[in-house]
């Protein structure tokens, strides 16, 4: 079996930070979330992965390369525009050949796996297992309707009034029948090549699709406040590390990450958090569920629930909490006193209030 990662989105829901960063490399935990996607492939046994990329495709081939880092082979495929999941799969047909793949997309994460879904996959004998989770709004998603055996009965791509609160989760595995499917549809009124078409002309022509709600964690990165929640996640399970340089008046929670070359000065880590290699960190606090990237800069600041990315320079700001800020962002204090919340893109510069 391979696997298919679809990352060739625009991410026009997480901007500023996705006008110069692909959605798909953005650090939960200081890693790339792509990261965390081909651990999920690799812990189900998956080594061949191909990777649909567009107009980012530079960059995420140079975060990842050619995936030995990370346990997996990795073959880049172009798609020139994003057509739709479906036409993903098209691009990826000669790739795939007649194998059976997971599809994953990603900007989706799953940190608690998909060991039971590809067990339930191979030996249940559909063309297709897909994953649903019951969602409280399922308009903005693909939402899937079963029989009481799990077989799905229909599909349809954000139904403006749906019968089901089952949404369709962003990782399924497929067999090749699927590349009829795509070949037998036609553009939904998105203008796009709907999976969600080809899954039901399968179950049109008399295919068994199945479908089992995942009981796990999954989040779809679509804005910021995703991005701060899978943040979150990933922090619970933090490995403590106490590498880099910490003084003797500085203090560190239990569950905290200090690569090597940071420095710690008069400086308290409540945790979970990590912190990147060359960053400093002074007379500053650093709350709970923060990650900070590599070669910041974090001075007489209060930091909180945010992500700082690589190369970040934080200084005297009484608390910046809920905040995601992108590469060699800045953030200082200003004139006024008030209360902020900030997403700032790559070289962005911010003052805030004091």
């Amino acid at each position: 079996m391979k696997a298919l990662v679809l990352s060739g989105g625009s991410g026009t829901r997480l901007r500023p930070i996705s006008h110069s960063l692909p959605k798909q490399l953005v650090p939960l935990a200081n890693r790339p979330l792509l990261a965390h996607v081909l651990r999920t492939i690799h812990e189900v046994g998956v080594t061949q992965v191909g990777m649909v990329v567009g107009d980012h495709a530079v960059q995420i081939q140079q975060v990842l390369g050619d995936g030995s880092e990370h346990g997996v082979a990795i073959t880049y495929l172009r798609q020139d525009a994003p057509r739709g999941l479906a036409d993903a799969v098209r691009v990826a047909r000669s790739y795939l050949g007649a194998d059976d793949f997971l599809l994953h997309l990603g900007d989706n994460l799953f940190p608690d796996g998909l060991a039971t879904a590809a067990a339930e996959f191979h030996s249940g004998g559909a063309a297709a297992h897909l994953l649903v989770q019951k969602v409280a709004d399922p308009r903005p998603y693909g939402v899937v309707e079963l029989d009481r055996m799990g077989r799905v009965e229909r599909l349809v791509e954000k139904p403006p009034q749906p019968r089901s609160n089952l949404a369709l989760l962003g990782a399924c595995f497929l067999t090749p029948a699927v590349h009829a499917a795509v070949d037998a549809i036609r553009p939904g009124r998105r203008g796009e090549l709907e999976l969600t078409d080809a899954l039901q002309w399968l179950v049109d022509t008399g295919t068994t699709v199945r479908a089992s709600e995942y009981t796990g964690y999954w989040r779809d990165l679509a804005g910021s406040d995703d991005v701060l929640a899978a943040n979150r996640r990933l922090l619970e399970s933090i490995t403590p590390h106490r590498g880099g340089d910490i003084d003797a008046f500085s203090a560190l929670g239990p569950r905290v990450r200090v690569e090597p070359g940071a420095r710690i000065i008069r400086s308290y880590l409540a945790g979970p958090a990590v912190v990147g290699a060359g960053t400093v960190i002074e007379d500053s606090h650093v709350d709970a569920y923060t990650s900070i990237g590599r070669d910041c800069v974090v001075r007489g600041s209060e930091v909180a629930n945010s992500v700082v990315m690589d190369g970040a320079e934080i200084r005297g700001v009484s608390r910046l909490t809920d905040s995601v800020l992108g590469r060699d962002a800045v953030i200082e204090r200003g004139e006024r006193r008030f209360g902020h919340r900030i997403v700032a893109g790559d070289h962005g510069r911010i003052e805030v209030p004091w």
